[in-house]
């Protein structure tokens, strides 16, 4: 996933009036008009690095004339101590820059971050990681872009790009014959021919059903490893198989053994923490 930049200026603008109101009342009253410093943007854990190009845009939003040196690229994993960015220029912009800045870049790093250590933990098996429609409300696309950068890979972005029948929907099918499952992804290649189709399986009856039906993948709901290998072994390859629910990072790497192709981790969105990443003034 790539972002634009007016995508990336729109999500500034919108933070920076949320912080600004007014204006900076602490920096107005203290800092005279004039006074130029230098700031380093530092991490102070080891970190998956993404957002640095909201940062960049967040200072000059506020001094045309500030100066930034970049010594890290979103994706890059750095040690603690690490510069990011060095910030040259007006004292007043600076800081009343810097949380919104640090706001982008922890948020965007944790999720980054977070994905990293699963993606770590299953590198040596077939399974690969995918996010979630688990995500902060507005900034899907840039939590998507972060774990990206920390080497995952984006599932569907909303309802519009792929066919997702889950329970519910077979639930309000459940008298359709053969099955509900048969009837939902004959209806789903009719209506959509051009979106992948994929199909929530609670059983293995229903996990034969969807590979049966020619669902272009089939997500394994909270099955324990034993039977996601039956599952994987039912499916022999006409589906992609994909594994959902008690994933952590102690679970990851047995479900991974089973053979699945995917593995979708909400947690890398909607529970990373905010990585410790400071602006400390040289």
């Amino acid at each position: 996933m790539k972002l634009a930049i007016a995508e990336i200026r729109h999500a500034v603008h919108a933070a920076l009036a949320e912080d600004l109101g007014s204006g900076d009342v602490t920096t107005l009253a203290t800092v005279p008009v004039g006074a130029k410093s230098v700031a380093l943007m530092n991490a102070r854990e080891p970190l998956v690095v993404a957002g640095i190009q909201f940062a960049e845009i967040v200072f000059r939003e506020l001094s045309q004339k500030i100066k930034i040196k970049n010594f890290v690229r979103d994706g890059q994993k750095v040690a603690a101590g690490k510069t990011l960015l060095k910030i040259s220029g007006s004292s007043r912009a600076i800081l009343s820059a810097e949380r919104v800045a640090l706001n982008f870049v922890q948020r965007f790093s944790g999720v980054a971050t977070a994905t990293a250590e699963f993606v770590d933990l299953v590198s040596d098996t077939k399974a690969k990681i995918l996010d979630t429609r688990k995500t902060t409300p507005g900034w899907r696309r840039f939590e998507k872009y972060a774990v990206k950068c920390g080497g995952g890979k984006n599932h569907r972005l909303g309802l519009f790009d792929m066919v997702l029948i889950k329970d519910n929907h077979l639930a309000a099918l459940q008298n359709e014959k053969p099955n509900a499952i048969a009837a939902a992804v004959f209806r789903a290649r009719k209506k959509f021919p051009k979106l992948k189709v994929e199909v929530e399986a609670d059983t293995l009856e229903q996990v034969a059903q969807a590979a049966d039906a020619g669902a272009d993948i089939i997500l394994l709901d909270n099955m324990t490893p034993t039977q996601l290998r039956q599952a994987v072994k039912i499916v022999q390859g006409r589906s992609h198989t994909e594994a959902s629910g008690g994933v952590n990072l102690k679970t990851v790497r047995a479900i991974a053994g089973s053979g699945v192709d995917y593995i979708s981790v909400g947690a890398i969105t909607h529970s990373a923490r905010a990585v410790d990443i400071g602006l400390d003034f040289a």
